[in-house]
């Protein structure tokens, strides 16, 4: 059990500071070593998952009703006046809570987990869909080659709803690396390969996913086992990588456990 909050209420506290930091800059929990979780929903899957967090903040005017679903769960309660907190938040409206957890250490690729890699993949909001189209579809592991957003980025936390907590992600990958998968790599082109729904999909397997506007880097592409193309009757020229990959590891996943 934490003990009673600590109640926080200068900007110029070197506390302060890092929240503000952790949670505004992309890439801050890379030299910070922590994370900043923000909001019920985010922090319960976290907890969910068995993610114990070294401190738990709460708005002054919410703690009442959130200390009853969140106090003592973290090692340290603090408490910040309201006007603090949203200098704190990267959010419109303010989160109820926010917890700070431990950064994790970069795991090893596991050569024979269902994979998700990521090409250089810009938008936060779209890596955070994969992520949880690959949790919600069976894949355990996603890979983030180097010039991918960054996988723990508080923006990229949001659009995966938790998903995180379910996933191994290996950031910051060289090429080289990819060396390690032992099951087929399968990449999606909106012009060429067969069509999804015609395709032999092995399990486990890998999904390459490529940079929004660019595609697939070609030093890439040529270690994929098999390339697919959606069906578009439509006609429209792409698709978003996010819904394409949710297509795609649905199809996958189906197709492999039967």
């Amino acid at each position: 059990m934490s003990a009673g909050p600590q109640l926080i209420t200068s900007a110029a506290n070197p506390l302060v500071k890092d929240l503000r930091q952790l949670a505004q800059e992309s890439t801050a929990y890379r030299k910070l070593g922590r994370i900043w979780l923000e909001g019920d929903h985010l922090c319960g899957a976290a907890l969910k998952r068995g993610v114990r967090p070294q401190l738990a903040v709460f708005p002054q005017s919410l703690w009442d009703e959130q200390s009853f679903r969140f106090s003592g769960e973290a090692e340290r309660d603090v408490i910040l006046p309201d006007a603090l907190f949203a200098t704190v938040s990267s959010l419109e409206s303010p989160g109820h809570v926010g917890f700070v957890i431990e950064a994790p250490q970069r795991p090893p690729i596991d050569p024979q987990a269902p994979s998700v890699v990521l090409d250089r993949l810009q938008d936060p909001g779209n890596v955070g869909s994969i992520l949880r189209s690959a949790a919600a579809f069976g894949f355990t592991q996603v890979i983030a080659m180097k010039g991918t957003a960054a996988l723990w980025s508080a923006k990229v936390l949001r659009a995966g709803m938790g998903a995180h907590f379910a996933l191994s992600l290996v950031e910051a990958v060289e090429t080289h690396e990819l060396d390690t998968l032992q099951v087929a790599l399968i990449t999606t082109s909106s012009h060429e390969g067969q069509l999804l729904q015609e395709a032999q999909l092995p399990w486990p397997c890998a999904w390459l996913l490529g940079h929004e506007g660019q595609g697939v880097d070609d030093n890439l592409a040529w270690r994929a086992k098999l390339s697919v193309r959606i069906a578009q009757p439509g006609g429209e020229e792409s698709l978003n990588v996010a819904a394409a990959a949710a297509i795609c590891l649905h199809a996958s996943a189906t197709a492999g456990r039967g």
